[in-house]
């Protein structure tokens, strides 16, 4: 099916299902497996209107948004400007917003950012780039706001508006309450808007309080609005929007009263649609195993019954009759659901020597095996899997930690200071040389990036911590491994693209230790962030070392972060731990100093790393009790990955 535009421009975008699938959904959307895909879809249709406004003779008018999200359709853009001969000198843009007050060369700026990511590298006239003011003074602010009204008015209206979407439902910075008919205005950002960008801003107190920010009005006057959701952090705020009342509480809903919007999401961020988390609720299904074992989990939530309490009744009720007739009966459906459940769960994760393992997750053989743990971080193996990790150990398997990142950035400066100033007042040879960090700390300014000394510096902060936890886990120095992976070592929030390079150092190791088990960071709430670069370039390792004939006894297993959890009908192993085992890996925790207290990447979530690691590890173990399963403290959830 194609989509009609206003201006006779012909979409060819997929509607996002049938009829029945999307009766739920008020706003047009289609989902992509991955973000970089969709991207470059929508990249194609803003280079196409482009051609089409350029072949008329007339000026294209386009709104651009900032953030994560459109990255990737701005690389595709400068690579058809220099690779397609794709044009922007008819080009006018007007940026959907600025913080306030900031400077224009503020690395945070959304002055840098576009032209970092865009106009530097197109042939855009600069009189004709419009991006609000975060320099001007506070009584400059409303005329300053009227004009640039006056100015997209002037150049015709907006052709085409890009979007990305805030939790709190925001876009651009209208955050909740703003009006349907407001207008370009100064705006007080939302706490969980600030708490979003602290990692930019190296701490939720350096994000700016306002910002100059596009109308409700403004946006929904253009011709054209394509608004972008990409990971799973995205997905509930999403499901509100598109399928919610229209309220100034979610203002993207407003959204819902115009006729040419397209929400072009990835499956991660369209996860919690209707349609999607329980299609049986809107139609016929295909019933997979898959989709069954999820269909029946949702059912036992939502009765508040165990596995084996479900009644025909309860199947009829709830939209699952089909599957009903299919199974025969409710009672061979939950033994079938229950027996599936139960073999996830094992206190060998490295497999039981020995043991009938037709119905364990892990192989029995090899009995003992080498095992790669890949962290992210140098504490996401202990805030994510502590407790597996030490079942590994304990039960004498050859475990090497994989630190990918050297996680320098998320040293404070006070923290470095410290181990700066306690260097140079022990008088050893390098007392001139930790002064003079010392001194290149406190005289540091806001947002500069942090010199190579001092990057070394918190480096090994964190590579201490880690040899800390890795002994005290019982696991040899020889056996710790770290990668310091090319891409992150910027030196700045941002980093470069995933290289060769970054995978040669991960092929090396992956051929030298030759795994039976690697375990990885599969917390994909952020598609752009550190964990899926990381993950990538695992995934990039395991496709070019496919042939090795090792290979084919290596098995992948997907662990999860401090925040999300694997859905129940995603897990495929499940490790319960004893109180004395959450403990332990508290303890394990706790060496990770520098992040335990005051930590610089806090997000909205004021708990500590420990407790939200202990919190979800309770909850999973209780998810597995309410479906009448054994009562466990806790329980680590695993999914294999198949490559």
């Amino acid at each position: 099916m194609e989509l009609k535009v206003k201006d006779s421009t012909l979409i060819k975008y997929e509607p996002a299902g049938k009829f029945e699938e999307t009766r739920f959904e008020k706003i047009h959307n289609i989902s992509f497996e991955q973000s970089t895909q969709a991207s470059a879809i929508v990249a194609q249709e803003i280079a196409d209107l482009i051609r089409s406004k350029e072949a008329a003779g007339e000026k294209c008018v386009l709104g651009l948004a900032t953030g994560s999200s459109p990255i990737n359709v701005y690389a595709e853009l400068v690579r058809m400007h220099k690779e397609e001969g794709l044009s922007f000198k008819n080009v006018i843009t007007f940026n959907l917003d600025e913080y306030w007050p900031m400077d224009k060369s503020d690395v945070q700026s959304y002055q840098y950012f576009m032209h970092e990511h865009l106009f530097n590298h197109v042939d855009i006239p600069a009189d004709q780039v419009n991006i609000p003011d975060g320099t001007i003074a506070q009584e400059e602010v409303k005329p300053f706001c009227i004009a640039y009204e006056a100015k997209i008015k002037a150049a015709g209206g907006l052709d085409f508006q890009l979007l990305g979407i805030g939790r709190t439902g925001h876009i651009g910075f209208n955050e909740p309450g703003s009006h349907f008919n407001s207008g370009t205005r100064m705006i007080t950002l939302d706490y969980l808007t600030r708490a979003d960008a602290a990692g930019s801003f190296r701490g939720i107190s350096n994000v700016p309080k306002k910002a100059i920010t596009m109308g409700i009005n403004t946006v929904l006057n253009a011709k054209r609005i394509v608004l972008l959701g990409w990971g799973q952090n995205k997905a509930e705020i999403l499901k509100e929007t598109i399928e919610g009342e229209i309220s100034s509480i979610v203002p993207a809903t407003y959204l819902q009263e115009h006729e040419n919007t397209t929400f072009v999401l990835d499956d991660a961020a369209a996860s919690e649609l209707t349609r999607v988390k329980t299609p049986w609720l809107v139609g016929t299904c295909d019933w997979t195993k898959e989709l069954t074992a999820k269909a029946v989990f949702w059912l036992c939530q939502k009765t508040n019954k165990t596995i084996l309490s479900l009644t025909d009744k309860d199947y009829n009720d709830h939209g699952m009759s089909d599957l009903l007739a299919l199974q025969g009966s409710a009672y061979n459906l939950n033994i079938e659901m229950f027996n599936k459940l139960q073999h996830t769960i094992t206190g060998w994760p490295g497999g039981k020597p020995g043991a009938d393992d037709t119905n364990r997750p892990e192989r029995a053989e090899p009995a003992k095996k080498r095992v790669i743990i890949f962290s992210p971080h140098p504490d996401d193996d202990v805030i994510s899997m502590g407790g597996t990790f030490d079942r590994l150990v304990e039960q004498g398997h050859e475990v090497h930690i994989a630190y990918q990142t050297s996680g320098n950035i998320a040293v404070s400066d006070t923290e470095a200071l410290k181990f700066a100033e306690v260097s140079a007042l022990m008088g050893n040879n390098d007392c001139e040389r930790f002064s003079k960090i010392a001194e290149q700390i406190k005289n540091k300014q806001r947002n500069e990036i942090d010199p190579v000394e001092v990057r070394q510096l918190k480096g090994l902060i964190r590579r201490c911590e880690s040899l800390g936890a890795t002994r005290f886990e019982g696991v040899p120095d020889e056996q710790v491994h770290f990668l310091d992976l090319p891409f992150y070592e910027t030196g700045g929030i941002k980093k470069n693209p995933m290289s060769q390079e970054d995978v040669n150092i991960v092929n090396e190791l992956i051929s030298t230790v030759k795994p039976h088990q690697i375990y990885a960071a599969g917390d994909l709430a952020d598609p752009h962030g550190t964990h899926k670069v990381c993950l990538n370039i695992i995934f990039e390792s395991l496709e070019q070392l496919k042939q090795e004939k090792y290979m084919n006894d290596c098995w992948v297993w997907l662990y999860r972060g401090a925040w999300h959890e694997f859905e129940m009908h995603e897990i495929e192993m499940a490790v319960p731990m004893s109180p004395d085992q959450v403990l332990k890996k508290r303890q394990a925790i706790f060496y990770h100093q520098s992040q335990k207290d005051g930590v610089m990447f806090q997000g909205e979530d004021l708990r500590e790393f420990w407790v939200r690691a202990e919190d979800r590890n309770k909850e999973t173990a209780q998810k597995y009790r309410a479906l009448g399963l054994a009562e466990y403290a806790a329980m680590e959830a695993f999914m294999r990955y198949h490559f």
